[in-house]
């Protein structure tokens, strides 16, 4: 479930630092109970990239599934041989 806080309680950082750090989820600040902020620790965040980074390249790789531009395992391994002449 997302944490929510109001933006006044960012006073106390080191509540906050340990809010961020319990959960791998980031927490939306609100201001006048509209949505304002997202924070969250360094370590979700870089998850977070690093998830985005791996999605995007499977579906790159399904799009070249889709559209023939890749080689079944034989033919590459041949086309490597070939190549470096082992």
């Amino acid at each position: 479930m997302p944490q929510i806080i109001p933006i006044k309680d960012l006073k106390n950082t080191s509540d906050i630092s340990a809010l961020c750090h319990s959960t791998d989820e980031p927490v939306y600040i609100t201001k006048n109970g509209y949505g304002d902020m997202v924070i969250m620790s360094m370590e979700a965040y870089e998850k977070a990239l690093l998830l985005q980074k791996i999605n995007s390249k499977v579906a790159k790789a399904e799009k070249q599934i889709e559209n023939g531009e890749t080689l079944d395992a034989f033919s590459a391994l041949e086309n490597l041989r070939g190549k470096y002449e082992v």
